[in-house]
């Protein structure tokens, strides 16, 4: 590139005055129907066009049909857009929105991409090929229109060469990661002439819109993330083989207690594909002159032996590891390399991997692991100072910021921290001087760094985190959209807390409540907070939002303390810790404040109860949301099934209207404890209103929820009165049970389930009274809080919690 482009000049670029209202994507393969997919997701109606099959299928041939057939010509990417909805990854949020995508073909219906904003070419990755989709693009689209290619490596400015500098001008490399809608990373790779306002512009769009991280990586094979992880696989390779260590001893070493995903490296490698990451090596190999570099880039021969018997890994049904079913159920084998045959797997310990084991969270674990000298340690150290090295000797090549380069680490790959916040973690100058005595070549900026007094790249003063660029630190920019809990609490904006939980000044007059137990299970100390909580916003804030920054907002309520209070007979206990649940769910709801939620990722249980009472919900798009408790032996007793019958209720005012149909729904949702799949299908399942949204960016929820509740505060806001439902009392009560006895009968569901059925009927329909009948919401909670006692008291409703909390999954008995 010929130019450096920071955040720092995207942020008040004016790229915001651009738009775009609809997309076109060419290839419907995997990656282009995913693509297809999240721009669906974001709300872009998009073109979806392949190339026109040159032979009919059996189906089509029986049909009568012709290769002049519209149905034909178009199949390859109607055919994509049908299996979206039933896709395994789920690349839509809700299978509906397939509706805004338009499949096509290249022949037919190339002249309507000249309607379109942003053209994606996705096409096989060979130069010549994509070359010539860009010459057909330019050809028909207007002038004005982004034009991006997804690749994974080769180069863009090749690519455009041919192009008018008009089209360079539009013309960029954007590389989705697989699967678009779950991976976050995208890597944007400006050419030589990309105008930096369309660089800027599709930053900022792909954060805000589809919900992207985004770094600006440089037009360098494999850019940032393969480049690296590429690298760091390879060299794993060459330390196992130099020094006989097995897969399985590979990837204990390689996971989690090396703040890596639990795939580590040889699982990862059979996910990705064997025959790809070849391909992805040998595209680095071809490309860089240095003779060192190529040697590393060097395909191992086990790999090229894996791909030619085709052991691709998991496509392929076997690669290091394979599935093998036998009579007493599946087991994993793994391949011996020097042998090449499966052995059953053995179970890899040791010191260190103790030592980690032992430690809580990522960065503990990681210098507990390197810190027990060990063999398992010892492979983990060979690997990642040849990483760390390699990344810093990239810099300036593949990327201008270390941060691109953490970052690129983090989401492409799910790292936990980058090299350059790995190298911080284990002592900068303390691993450089060992990394040299054991013959490793430093870069000589790291070494500059070091002499001139600084001992990390990141540093947080002044209320600010501040990291290396071109020899000085620079202020980490900030954008307003990216309000961090953490940062803040490091301010000290924190304004009560517990051992449970916190209340945090968000600035601008509005406190956020954060979670802070371990899953962020809701137990007492939470509850306690919420009820000050409220006391404090009601005295000195405009109002209150509900989120935390856990890997999941809230995973239920604590599922042992229930267990153990029942268990020891303490009855009078449990029912004051549910009338705690339920006054502070109702004292949240009650006050005088705009209340906003921002659930993401895993919302269960309590935790959508604390969801529930809030005035308006942002979810993050990312929100798996359900009232699960059933799963346990249970039923929702935090105002859940209250809730839920009071939004039935509210949506249809008129006395005559049949509320059965909308009660039948939410009871089977949640007696077969559903979660949903998005932010998008939890609104769909019933359990959001037509004020909540999702936001696609999972940072910006917190700064999102900020906003609606000073917008709620400015329009004068009124506090909802306390609720009345209008419920279908005994004859809805039999309705329900009338199909859970029909279940059990069929033998769906067990005698436990039918018992727990009945009793969340019973609280649904609102008790014993007449149709029709308005009850208050303390008549629901209590009945409610009287289903749980009673269930909990079951000894198959604690068989049920003892084995979630020992397996982790629910028990059917």
């Amino acid at each position: 590139m010929s130019n450096i482009i920071t955040k720092e000049a995207i942020n008040g670029s004016g790229a915001t005055s651009r738009t775009i209202s609809k997309a076109a994507v060419i290839g419907s393969g995997v990656m282009g129907s995913g693509i297809a997919a999240h721009l669906a997701n974001a709300g872009i109606p998009c073109l979806l066009l392949d190339m026109v099959p040159k032979s009919l299928t059996p189906e089509e041939e029986k049909a009568g049909l012709t290769l002049d057939d519209p149905k034909v010509r178009n199949r390859l990417a109607a055919k994509a857009v049908a299996g979206l909805p039933k896709a395994s990854t789920a690349p839509l949020y809700s299978p509906d929105f397939a509706n805004r995508i338009t499949p096509g073909n290249t022949e037919d219906h190339l002249n309507l991409l000249k309607e379109v904003d942003w053209i994606i070419e996705v096409v096989t990755e060979r130069l010549e090929i994509k070359k010539s989709i860009l010459s057909l693009i330019e050809g028909v689209r207007k002038e004005g229109a982004i034009v991006s290619t997804n690749t994974s490596g080769i180069s863009v400015n090749e690519m455009a060469e041919d192009c008018s500098e008009e089209f360079r001008r539009h013309f960029l490399g954007t590389h989705f990661f697989n699967p678009p809608r779950h991976m976050k990373l995208l890597e944007i790779i400006p050419g030589f002439d990309t105008d930096p306002e369309i660089t800027a512009f599709m930053t900022e769009f792909c954060e805000k819109r589809l919900g992207k991280g985004v770094v600006l990586a440089k037009d360098t094979p494999n850019f940032i993330s393969n480049r690296i992880g590429t690298y760091g696989l390879l060299v794993t390779l060459k330390e196992m083989i130099e020094n006989g260590y097995t897969v399985e001893e590979v990837d204990a070493a390689t996971g989690p207690v090396l703040g890596r995903p639990k795939s580590a490296t040889f699982r990862t490698l059979d996910l990705v594909g064997i025959d790809t990451f070849v391909h992805v090596a040998r595209n680095v190999y071809d490309s860089v002159p240095d003779g060192a570099e190529k040697n590393v880039f060097t395909v191992p021969e086990v790999m090229n032996e894996l791909v030619t018997r085709g052991w691709t890994g998991e496509k392929g049904g076997q690669g290091f590891y394979k599935k093998m079913k036998g009579e007493q159920g599946s087991k994993i084998l793994s391949l011996n390399l020097s042998t090449m045959e499966y052995n059953p797997g053995a179970k890899i310990s040791s010191a260190s991997l103790e030592a980690a084991k032992a430690a809580k969270g990522s960065r503990k674990k990681i210098k507990a692991f390197l810190g027990t000298p060990d063999r398992y340690s010892e492979l983990a150290w060979n690997v990642m100072k040849q990483v760390l090295v390699y990344s810093a000797e990239k810099l300036g090549e593949i990327a201008d910021s270390i941060e691109d380069i953490d970052n690129a680490m983090k989401w492409g790959f799910n790292w936990e921290l980058g090299p350059f916040e790995t190298w911080d973690l284990i002592g900068l100058s303390k691993s450089v001087q060992r990394m040299e005595a054991e013959g490793l070549t430093v870069p000589t900026w790291v070494k500059d760094w070091i002499a001139a007094g600084n001992e990390s790249f990141y540093q947080q003063k002044d209320g600010g985190l501040f990291h290396y660029f071109k020899g000085e630190y620079k202020g980490t920019w900030e954008k307003p959209e990216m309000t961090s809990l953490q940062a803040l609490k490091s301010q000290n904006r924190i304004i009560r807390s517990n051992t449970g939980a916190n209340l945090i000044d968000i600035g601008d007059g509005v406190a956020c409540l954060e979670f802070t137990s371990p899953n962020n299970a809701i137990g007492a100390d939470i509850l306690v907070m919420i009820q000050q909580s409220v006391d404090e916003v009601r005295a000195n804030y405009r109002g209150l939002v509900v989120a935390n920054e856990g890997r999941n907002f809230c995973v239920g309520a604590n599922l042992m303390l229930m267990l153990m209070e029942a268990q020891s007979g303490d009855w009078d206990e449990v029912d004051d810790i549910i009338r705690l649940f339920q006054g502070s769910m109702m004292k949240l709801k009650g006050l005088e404040k705009p209340v906003v939620a921002a659930p993401h990722r895993m919302t269960l249980g309590g935790g959508v109860e604390a969801c529930l009472p809030a005035d308006r919900v942002v979810f993050s798009s990312e929100t798996y949301f359900g009232l699960v408790e059933t799963g346990v032996g249970l039923i929702p007793a935090g105002g859940g099934c209250k809730e839920m019958a009071l939004r039935i209720s509210d949506s249809q005012p008129d006395p005559e209207s049949d509320l059965q149909p909308a009660i039948n729904k939410i009871f089977e949702t949640i007696a077969m404890a559903k979660t949903s799949t998005s932010g998008h299908d939890a609104i769909r399942m019933g359990y959001g209103r037509p004020t909540d949204t999702v936001v696609m960016n999972p940072d910006h929820r917190i700064y999102e929820a900020k906003q609606a509740v000073l917008a709620m505060d400015r329009a004068g806001y009124v506090p909802p009165q306390p609720g009345r439902a209008r419920v279908v009392g005994r004859d809805g009560r039999a309705v329900l049970q009338m199909g859970a006895l029909g279940l059990k009968q069929s033998g769906y569901i067990s005698e436990h389930d039918h018992l727990i059925a009945k009793k969340l009927a019973h609280i649904l329909s609102g008790g014993d009274v007449p149709a029709g009948t308005v009850v208050t919401e303390q008549h629901l909670l209590d009945l409610e809080r009287e289903a749980f006692l009673s269930l909990l008291g079951e000894v198959k409703t604690q068989q049920r919690m003892q084995h979630m909390l020992a397996k982790g999954k629910p028990l059917r008995n």
